[in-house]
């Protein structure tokens, strides 16, 4: 972890949003670096903000050690190089939106910062407004009913590009609002536009979206609109709500309870009922993502707006744009489209957990958010991941094992059924005692057996070999195969899983050989 009073960030990219981001990271004292190609937009920065450095190369940034995050808000279609750079320089990246111009960049975005355990957070600022967060709630608690249909219009006169269209410029806020509040991806997508001022880019755009159980949705967005609206509707059966970014904070988030009524069971009837406006704390949405990428960053929990939320609204963006390019044809967008893990639909996957592409989760397995798990995984019925437990690639849990708070597994470990951890030495339900929970890391390729108990504080060293129903109260060496209770060394394994021979340790079934170096065998490289 990064304590939190050293985040400091370096900011790519000053124009009309990056410098706003430089704004605020310096009313925030956590602004240590600008970039930008444009000489003028440097001395400008330089001349606001005595005492924080500019450069026009942004390696200039990677390579700073004071730099903890980057914050790209360049042009779209530099963020993933810009972005995977910023990972492999071990920088944790506030990337804007969109994340990339194409899925396939931003998978590989995701991808590497999810294998280098670096935090990715995308830029979706609406969804750090307390407005959106109090409509969110208000749609989790049931305050509006039924979901019967949802709209936006993001409008205004100017801002015109020439590189991307109104789709892609505007769309991404109210695309990422949507799959928020409804909790899921749309099962198909249509969009037809309008070109009047560049041949090829779409001034106005429709888009209409049909989510699970026939829930319609729509986004209006144009560069082209007598006057400026920014308006997202969302109607229940109960109550309707309104955001509307652009009234005072007092009628930012308004409640309409009207009621359809039938008169002899036959003729609605609409009964008006006067607004409500709802409560909201004034926050800038902007300063709250800031506060929460630093948060990211010093606690290593996956943001609200991470890689792969990022990356969800980026298909649905890119769907929209194949039904343009066809005319407005629909687009359907198919499961493994909508994400890159499969999950059984009886699992629950908790808001912030990070699954890798490939990862299959079965009936009744729970992941908490904070969690982190690799590629190519498989969760057995009723495991369950607890909050900051980091799962490796191509790990295989299987039924009814349970890993708590400050259990790491590496790559490839096999935990077979029922194995027991544990993160208490001394638990006690009348005493709280989470602030003695113990780390314990299971390293890469070791297997568990059966109704194994791995008493926590330990580590399972690299190919070890617990027994089915061993207590393991000790670290065990790598290599090492342990039975008993409790556990004692009785053996060792090869990398392959079989077991040793005695004198001369060559393995029969795979051909390895290894040597003893510091009381545990290591593979003889030939």
């Amino acid at each position: 972890m990064t304590d939190r009073d050293d985040v400091k960030v370096a900011v790519l990219g000053c124009g009309a949003w990056g410098i706003n981001h430089v704004r605020v990271w310096h009313e925030m004292g956590r602004l240590a670096m600008v970039c930008d190609p444009d000489a003028a937009r440097l001395a400008a920065v330089a001349e606001a903000h005595p005492g924080v450095a500019v450069s026009s190369d942004p390696q200039e940034a990677l390579g700073r050690a004071d730099v903890a995050g980057v914050v790209i808000a360049t042009p779209a279609v530099t963020h993933a190089d810009l972005a995977l750079d910023a990972i492999d320089a071990g920088k944790d990246v506030l990337v804007e939106k969109p994340l990339a111009t194409a899925v396939g960049d931003a998978e590989k975005v995701v991808d590497l910062a999810a294998s280098r355990g670096r935090i990715l957070m995308v830029g979706h600022v609406l969804e750090y407004h307390p407005a959106v967060r109090t409509l969110h709630d208000l749609i989790a608690e049931g305050a509006l009913g039924k979901i019967v249909y949802l709209y936006s219009n993001r409008l205004n006169f100017g801002r015109v590009r020439t590189e991307e269209n109104a789709l892609w410029s505007f769309a991404p806020h109210d695309v990422a609002l949507l799959l928020r509040l409804m909790g899921e991806m749309p099962e198909e997508v249509a969009v037809r536009g309008a070109v009047h001022l560049s041949d090829g880019v779409a001034d106005a755009s429709l888009m209409s979206l049909r989510f699970p159980k026939s829930v319609p949705a729509h986004v209006f967005v144009s560069w082209l609109h007598p006057f400026k609206e920014h308006r997202f509707v969302v109607v229940g059966d109960r109550q309707m709500a309104v955001f509307d970014d652009t009234a005072p904070w007092e009628e930012k988030l308004l409640l309409y309870p009207h009621q359809m009524e039938w008169l002899d069971g036959r003729v609605p009837v609409a009964r008006k009922a006067d607004s409500i406006p709802v409560p909201l704390e004034a926050a800038e949405p902007l300063r709250v993502e800031c506060e929460a990428f630093v948060d990211a960053v010093s606690t290593r929990e996956a943001p609200l707006t991470d890689g792969p939320s990022g990356l969800a609204v980026l298909r649905v963006l890119a769907a929209g744009q194949r039904s343009l390019d066809r005319g407005g044809e629909p687009v359907p967008l198919e499961r493994h489209e909508t994400r890159a893990f499969s999950a059984h639909p009886t699992a629950t996957i908790d808001e912030g957990a990070r699954i890798g592409a490939g990862t299959r989760i079965w009936h009744h397995a729970h992941v908490m958010g904070g969690s982190r798990i690799g590629r190519d995984c498989v969760l057995g019925q009723n495991a369950y991941v607890g909050p900051h437990v980091r799962i490796g690639d191509g790990v295989k849990i299987q039924n009814n094992v349970s890993l708590y708070e400050g259990v790491e597994l590496e790559d490839h470990v096999f935990c077979g059924p029922s194995v027991v951890f544990t993160n208490v030495v001394n638990p006690r339900s009348e005493i709280e005692r989470k602030a003695e929970f113990r780390r314990t890391l299971v390293r890469r390729g070791a297997t568990l057996g059966a109704n194994a108990t791995i008493v926590c504080g330990h580590t399972i060293g690299r190919y070890a070999f617990v027994a089915a129903g061993a207590v393991v109260t000790d670290d065990v060496p790598d290599h090492a195969l342990v039975m008993g209770v409790p556990a004692k060394r009785t053996g060792w394994m090869c990398t392959c899983g079989e077991r040793l021979a005695e004198g001369p340790m060559a393995c029969s079934s795979c051909g390895r050989s290894f040597e003893m170096v510091s009381d545990a065998p290591v593979e003889v490289i030939a």
